[in-house]
This record gives structure tokens, sequence and C-alpha cells, in this order.
């Protein structure tokens, strides 16, 4: 058994990636799935497309690798977090669909909570703000609105789960109801400093405890993958959200290093060590992962738009046929127009936290076109960046100087990743494997295999393709990002 495969449930698409024992990727296999909106700023998926093309990549990456099951020593698991399920124990099937981390349904509920004076104590024990964006309050929703299923819940009858405890209950066949440290961190229920669900928290929103999954190490023993999904059991060996599971593909594993992931959204997680940073720029404290039993911390910053920006060019406007057309756009646009995009569709995330804000664009002018319009939507990701790494550098000194270590579909796109390092002024490093999502879920199960080496040697291992050196002049990027900000303020404004 000398291959791992490793499942990176996203949130448009499912994805099963083969490592060999070098852990270098052999076979690739993706589908995408519908999203709903059933209600302005809601998004849902279906539970059942999660798990369906789940086993449809699974098995197709072993068969297009050449593979058969006896040759997978192992599965790690890797998922959208935040999104949550409810299911019942005994049928396996859910109550309502899944709701998507980008929903923003509980806003209300959040607001209040935070007007009674909550944050603070829940700020402390989970490193989370009171956000629509955690699991917490989307749980509360289904039990307030699912006839019955709170009673149920107190009985035992039903399960809750972020995506990855949905995978393994679907793998195990219903025998195995668990999660890992890092899932759990991403709860608003789960109180990191501790390693523990928090009962007062838990009842604050009236969440029976029974609902919740076993929290395991990220390297862990997660149960059997059945037997008639690819022809014998597979143990389920590693499990980290997606993020989290970047950061270890990226081998960040020192206090300081920091990396920033370009999917749906954009993520940056800076590693802080053993030390659990209160952050006072509306940062969120997570765990970047467990392994036996020792608890790694971060900080980190989370965009709700990144590569979806990309999506409303091609699936909104249609502006665009493929994600690849807007690196030629952005080239050819007219470099005397400054137009400013704020994709503040689902709001905006840290360091603002303002669910109710919508996209905006400024600087539009008679001659703005599609060109102008890509660039500034690729812009914005850096500029959203840029407002992570200064809130980092404000909470940790660590993070003063250094590198940004970047992954995700629109790394691939070197236009971005230059703009990137022009406005941030910094290194930005590009790694030769650029599945880095999928690669930290598959070093997790091959470590729990035996089949990987320890962290210290997998980290001498990572290798850079290319960095892209900061070229703008400092007058220039100042400019920029103080357009950046005056566009951000007026879109909040407008908000109210």
């Amino acid at each position: 058994m000398t291959h791992i495969l490793a499942i990176d449930q996203g949130t448009t698409s499912s994805r099963a990636v083969i490592f060999d024992a070098g852990l270098h990727p052999v076979a690739v296999a993706q589908e995408e799935f519908p999203q709903h909106y059933p209600s302005s700023g809601w998004v849902e998926h279906d539970a059942s497309d999660l798990w369906v093309t789940v086993a449809g990549v699974a098995r197709a990456a072993v068969e297009k690798a050449g593979l058969h099951a006896g040759d997978i020593a192992a599965i790690g698991i890797t998922n959208q977090r935040e999104t949550t399920l409810l299911w019942d124990r005994r049928t396996g099937q859910p109550l309502h669909r899944a709701i998507v981390w980008q929903d923003r349904r509980t806003a209300g509920l959040c607001d209040r909570l935070r007007a009674e004076g909550h944050e603070p104590m829940i700020a402390a024990r989970t490193g989370l703000l009171l956000d629509p964006y955690f699991s917490g309050s989307k749980l509360k929703w289904l039990l307030d609105n699912i006839d019955g299923a709170r009673a149920r819940a107190r009985r035992g009858e039903l399960a809750f789960g972020t995506v990855d405890s949905w995978l393994i209950w679907n793998l195990t066949g219903g025998r195995v109801h668990a999660t890992d440290a890092t899932n759990a961190a991403r709860t608003l229920l789960y109180n990191i400093a501790e390693n523990r669900w928090d009962a007062e928290i838990c009842a604050l929103f009236d969440i029976p405890m029974p609902l919740l999954p076993e929290v395991r190490d990220c390297a862990a023993d997660f149960g059997m993958a059945r037997a008639d999904l690819f022809g014998r059991e597979i143990p389920i060996l590693g499990v980290a959200g997606d993020q989290q599971a970047a950061t270890v593909g990226q081998a960040c594993f020192q206090p300081g290093m920091m990396k920033s992931t370009y999917g749906t959204g954009c993520f940056a997680l800076l590693n802080t060590g053993e030390e659990m940073v209160a952050s006072k720029n509306r940062l969120l404290s997570t765990i970047a992962y467990r392994l036996e039993g020792r608890t790694t911390y971060a900080l980190e910053g989370s965009i709700f738009i990144a590569g979806a920006v990309v999506q409303w060019l091609r699936d909104g406007l249609g502006l665009i046929r493929s994600a690849a057309e807007t690196q030629g756009l952005a080239e050819a646009a007219d470099p005397g127009q400054e137009l400013v995009l704020v994709p503040a569709f689902t709001g905006l995330g840290a360091p603002y936290w303002r669910p109710d804000c919508r996209g905006a664009v400024f600087g539009l002018t008679r001659n703005s076109g599609p060109a102008e319009l890509a660039r500034a939507a690729l812009e914005s990701v850096g500029f959203q960046t840029r407002d992570l790494w200064e809130a980092m550098r404000a909470d940790w000194p660590g993070a003063a100087a250094g590198v940004l270590r970047v992954d995700g579909g629109m790394a691939a796109s070197g236009w971005t990743m230059q703009f990137l390092a022009d406005i941030l002024g910094a290194p930005v490093d590009r790694p030769r494997v650029t599945e880095t999502t999928a690669l930290g879920a598959g070093y997790l199960a091959g470590l729990q295999a035996g089949l990987c080496p320890p962290p210290g040697d997998f980290a001498r291992d990572w290798a850079l393709e290319r960095r892209f050196e900061p070229a703008m002049a400092e007058g220039d990027r100042e400019a920029r990002y103080g357009r950046w900000k005056q566009a951000v303020k007026a879109t909040m404004g407008v908000a109210g």
C-alpha cells in the first residue's frame, strides 16, 4: 500500500487527489455541483450532492491512477469549513439542505447576542466573533425552524456535523460520528483553549450536546471506509478543515510562517505556535492543527469573495467564458482608469465583519469595460489580502516581516500574484505543488499511516516554483491602497 487518497470537498466542487508515497500527485478527479440561493444572502447545498460527488471523484481518481483499493494505505479528508448539516442518526437522511459558510441568514441573531454582551466571552473561549459565518448560529436556525428537531436532538436521535463529519458518517456507513480539532474550532461551540465542547455556549444557543461529534486529532483513526465503495475497507486517518490543511500542505510549521489560499474565498493563516493570540483587530484565533494531543494555534483572516469574483464575471455578467481569460483582460485594461471593486456580495469578512454590506464598484467612466472590470476584480483579492496582512502585523510582532506562501486556484495567475506582491510590498512564494489543501490532508493521513515523515522532514522537502518580488513604487502602492480603503469605507457607509 503505497498511495494515499485525499478528498477535498470544496464550496463549488468536490475533488480527489491520489498521492504516491513521496506525496507527488498522480491523479486528480473533480466534479462541480449546484449552488442554491433560496433568498438574498442565503446559500445552501444539497447534502446528497456533497456525498455523491465525493464518492464519485474518489473512485474516479483511483481508476485514473490505475490503482486498486489494495494500493491505498489511507484516506485523508479536507473540507469547506463552517457549512452546517443536521441528519437522522438512524436513517442517515439530512433534515434540511446544508447551510453554507457564506450564508448570512443568522445576522439578526448574532447582532442580538452581541448587543446582549456575549461576544467577549465567546471570543475568549472560541477565538471567533459573533458572525453568521460560523456553524453555531446556523445550527440554532435549523433547530428553531425544523419542527420537532430540538426535541429529537435532546433524545439523541439527530447528528450535527460540518462537511467532514458528514463525509466520515457516510464513508463509514454511519459507524463513526467524529470531527477533528480544526473543524470543531470553526463551529463557535468549541473551547479552543481547553479543547472541549463548551456547555455554556451550547446552552446560550440552545443546542443539545448529544448532537455533537467526537473531536479527534488531525492525524487519527476516523474509522474504515466501507468495502462496497472501493472494493475493500480503507482507513480514514487524516482530517483537517481546508485552510488548516493548506497550512500543513504549505509546511507552515514554525511560528511566524504565513500562508494564503485563494479559492472561492481567501483565507490567510499565521502560525502563532502554542500561543493562542487574542486579536485586537478583529481577526480570528483558531487551531492550526493538533497532532499527538498538542495544539498549534493561528491567527486567521477570512475573505468571503476571492475566486468567486471571477465566477461572477463569468456566470453573472457573462464577460468571460473561463477564469483564464481574466489575466489577458487585466493586462489590456486602460492604466489611466482607477476602478475599484469591493466584492462584498455576501458581506465583508475580516477585519471588517460587516454581513450587511453588498458589493460596489467605484470610478466607473463611459470608457470602462470588461478589461477594467476584470482588472478591478483581480486587484480586489490583493487589496483584501493587504487588509489581513496589516491586521496580523498589528496583532503579532512575529508577522512584521517575511514571505507569504500562496496556493489555490487563483495562485496560478502570475498577474494576480505579482499584483499581490506589489500591494503587500513583500515577496510572494508559489510552491511547486499547488494542490496544497489536498496535500495537507494526504500528509496527515500518511503521517498516521506511517507512510510520511515527521513535520520537520516534510518541511525540508517543500519546494518553491516561483517567487514574486514587489516591483511597484512605494508611492503608487500606498495611493492605490488608499483608494481601496476609501471604497470600503464608502461601501460600509451605504450599508449603514
